[in-house]
This record gives structure tokens, sequence and C-alpha cells, in this order.
């Protein structure tokens, strides 16, 4: 893989003809509501925007095992961060891209084959919030899509959905509702009470933002000595909301050896192992 070193619009939304039926995309803000909006009314690719896709493949993977980090594994015949890069460069978003690796994988990621948009490499932190700040200091575009190199499986299709309502209002992320009963638990013994899932979900990446804004967020995080679960927090520490759009299941994030089973079966690859 060839390597190198190294103001939106915001339209109104329009009634959705018969072909957008059930596309209908629920923007919520982590926070006070925001209005329904159809997908298909939000801007995709009609007017240019410069967008930075920055990729976090620094972490450690303790809970997936092995020597090496966890995007290094191979689902079918490519790595995890592979499958992802490769997603960022068909959806035809991103005029730009920056892959945040552990210290002294640079040169691995170099030896990939080309992915048709040679990627900015560096070296991530120790924490993801440090990953993430490295990578958006080198990331040169209007706006910023943070993905996990872990979530292989993200779709050109949810790049654009989430791309579309950051472009809209600053900041976007992908969600899926909680569906399982939720508890506490203590000592290996549940509680009583049980968690009311209404208005919880899960967080996704791709997550989408202004650049300037994503940058005042984390520069607002470290005066404050924030720790930082992703990158949607530290926009809402700022007091700036975050629309919320559909996520996708498959999009799912490798954590443990068993989840690269599930992504396997998606693909439709041989299960590993």
């Amino acid at each position: 893989m060839q390597t190198r070193t190294g103001r939106p619009l915001a339209p109104s939304c329009s009634t959705p003809t018969a072909a957008d039926s059930g596309a209908r995309t629920r923007l919520t803000r982590m926070g006070p509501g925001l209005e329904d909006c159809p997908s298909s009314a939000l801007p995709r690719g009609e007017t240019s925007v410069s967008v930075s896709g920055v990729i976090l493949a620094a972490g450690t993977g303790t809970r997936f095992g092995g020597a090496e980090s966890k995007v290094w594994a191979l689902l079918g015949e490519r790595s995890l961060l592979t499958h992802a890069i490769e997603a960022f460069v068909r959806s035809g978003e991103v005029d730009e891209l920056v892959v945040v690796v552990r210290v002294g994988e640079e040169p691995r990621l170099a030896a990939l084959p080309p992915v048709g948009l040679p990627p900015h490499v560096i070296a991530g932190g120790e924490r993801r919030q440090d990953s993430a700040r490295a990578g958006l200091a080198v990331a040169t575009r209007e706006y910023i899509l943070v993905h996990d190199g872990a979530r292989p499986l993200v779709s050109p299709d949810l790049i654009g959905r989430v791309l579309a309502a950051a472009r809209r209002y600053g900041a976007a992320v992908p969600v899926l509702p909680v569906v399982d009963t939720l508890r506490y638990a203590r000592a290996g013994l549940l509680r009583r009470d049980t968690v009311d899932r209404e208005g919880l979900v899960q967080i996704q990446t791709p997550q989408g933002f202004r650049r300037d804004l994503l940058l005042n967020a984390y520069a607002n995080a470290e005066r404050q000595g924030l720790e930082l679960p992703d990158d949607a927090a530290a926009v809402l520490a700022l007091g700036h909301p975050v629309a919320a759009v559909p996520g996708d299941p498959r999009n799912l994030k490798i954590t443990r050896p068993e989840d690269l089973t599930l992504a396997a079966r998606f693909l439709g690859e041989p299960v590993p192992g």
C-alpha cells in the first residue's frame, strides 16, 4: 500500500418520494430532540465537500488475545484494517485518509496492496483519544469521519449517511437501539432494578464532524482532563448537539475471537479457526 507521511450546507428536509418510502431517518440529539428528516433529503454528494477519513488502529486489543493488534487479524484473505480502509475508498466520500497505528507498525501498513487513495500513516498514543487527536492533527479537510479500524464491515452507505448528517448538524454518529433487557449486577448477582431501555442506544463508528468543531472539542477535553470513550463524548462535553442516524448491525466491532467468526459469516467467508 502506497502511503504518505505526514462551511457546511444546511438544506431543509424535503418530502420523500415513493422511492424513499421506509428510508425515514430518525435524527435525535444526544439530549433534546431534533426533527424527523428523510435520509434522502440530507445532502449526499450533490455538492462537493472535502472529507478526511481517520481510521484508528492503535489499540491493544487485550480482550482479543494474541501478541499483535487485532486489526491485523484476517477476515477472509484481508486484514480487518484493510477491509475498513477499502470501504472508505469505495464510498467515494473521502478525499484524504489518515490511518493511526501502533508505534512501530507504520511499515506494516505500507506493505499492504494499494487501495487507490494512499493514506497518511502515523503512530497513535496510549488512549483512544490520544490517537484520535493525533489523526485529527494530520487531517486537513473540512469534515472528519473517525472510524475504528476494528470495524471491518462498515458499508459505504453508512459512511454516506453519517457524513450527510454531519454536514447538516455539525456532528453525527450511527446508533443501534438497545433491544436486550438491561440489569445491574454486583459480585456475580443480579440486582432487582431493571434499566429502562427507552432512549438508550449503542454507539458505532464512523463518527462525523466539522473539523473545527472536533478540534475545539478535543482542546476543551484536554483542558478539563476528560477521559473520553469516543469522539462524540468530546463534542457533547462542549455543549454541542450530536445527531444520531441509524447504524448497521453488521458494522460490529471485533473485540473477541467469536466476533471474527460472526463477521466471517456476514461476509460469507470461511469461518476462521
